[in-house]
């Protein structure tokens, strides 16, 4: 028999105690922290997902990913190379956005502006044989991440497309995911997280 758990009182967030709060976090501090697991859940969606591409989606992720890991990136950034679009079957219109937001809270500045960004910047590649200014990112040129993003398209993403190419397995990179989602870098729920979990 499954034990019985506390439960917050309110109706109304408003009229929430400590109390309330307490039992939550009980709950969500667990919940939170085992965030990779789902991260990893989504990612498989992209497993036969073709698009028209030569590989399914899954692959172009782990390509990219393999392509950063072997090339000597830190974890985070394998990561995000792995995760860069997770969004691709939520958000058609805006899938960079998509892995933005869910790596935030666990990235760099850098490594998020790159992920933001990468659909902009691979634009250089194919834009033009869609009607649209391939030249798009140009309006970046200043900004201080405009060259890592250059690196990241012209070393990992734009040649992950390769059907013979020696892919490691989402199984490599699942303790790196697990390890990411953790512990977040960047939130407004750190502290409280963190004292929580104290």
């Amino acid at each position: 028999m499954s034990e019985a758990k506390t439960r917050a009182n309110f109706s109304d967030m408003s009229l929430s105690t400590h109390d309330d709060w307490a039992a939550i976090m009980v709950e969500q501090v667990p919940f939170a922290r085992s965030g990779g697991a789902r991260v990893l859940d989504h990612l498989r969606i992209l497993a036969g997902d073709y698009g028209g591409f030569p590989v399914d989606r899954l692959t172009h992720c782990l390509q990219t990913a393999t392509r950063a890991h072997r090339d000597g990136k830190d974890e985070d950034y394998v990561v995000m190379a792995l995760l860069h679009d997770i969004g691709d079957t939520l958000g058609a219109y805006n899938h960079p956005d998509i892995a933005a937001a869910i790596l935030k809270p666990f990235v760099s500045e850098e490594l998020h502006w790159i992920v933001q960004n990468h659909g902009i910047f691979q634009g250089y590649n194919f834009f033009h044989h869609l009607g649209l200014d391939r030249n798009m990112r140009d309006k970046f040129r200043d900004h201080p991440h405009y060259a890592a993003a250059v690196e990241f398209i012209d070393k990992y993403d734009c040649p992950a497309f390769d059907p013979d190419y020696d892919t490691l397995p989402l199984e490599f990179f699942e303790p790196m995911v697990m390890r990411l989602f953790e512990f977040p870098q960047n939130s407004i729920y750190k502290k409280a997280m963190a004292e929580a979990d104290a």
